[in-house]
């Protein structure tokens, strides 16, 4: 299972597309990059997350400027220790994910954030 987190126009709530094609990713991911700002995060990485209070389904329906000092904060908190598979639950890899989610975030300060 994993979380999927949807950065959306705040006006008309449709997926942010970008002009060109970002590499970005997480568990799920388009070959070949996407242009939609969206990335997937795996549940694995809640107990990485829940020490530091942070819950990514709790980032619905806040805006991207919101979020970005509570990334921040997540981010600083965790460790570093990475491992290659990205489904086991290291610090490293929780907060890789994290980093790509805040890069999309300083991208679009202005979108909605839809997690399913």
């Amino acid at each position: 299972m994993s979380w999927d987190i949807y950065f959306c126009d705040p006006v008309s709530r449709e997926t942010i597309e970008l002009d060109e094609p970002h590499f970005m990713h997480g568990g799920t991911y388009c070959l070949g990059g996407t242009r939609e700002l969206w990335m997937n995060i795996t549940y694995n990485y809640a107990k990485n997350y829940s020490p530091h209070g942070f819950c990514v389904g709790d980032l619905h329906g806040k805006t991207a400027v919101d979020i970005i000092p509570e990334l921040e904060r997540v981010i600083a908190a965790l460790g570093d220790d990475t491992d290659s598979d990205y489904w086991k639950p290291t610090d490293g890899n929780a907060k890789r994910a994290l980093m790509s989610v805040l890069a999309m975030a300083k991208m679009r300060p202005d979108a909605l954030i839809r997690v399913s």
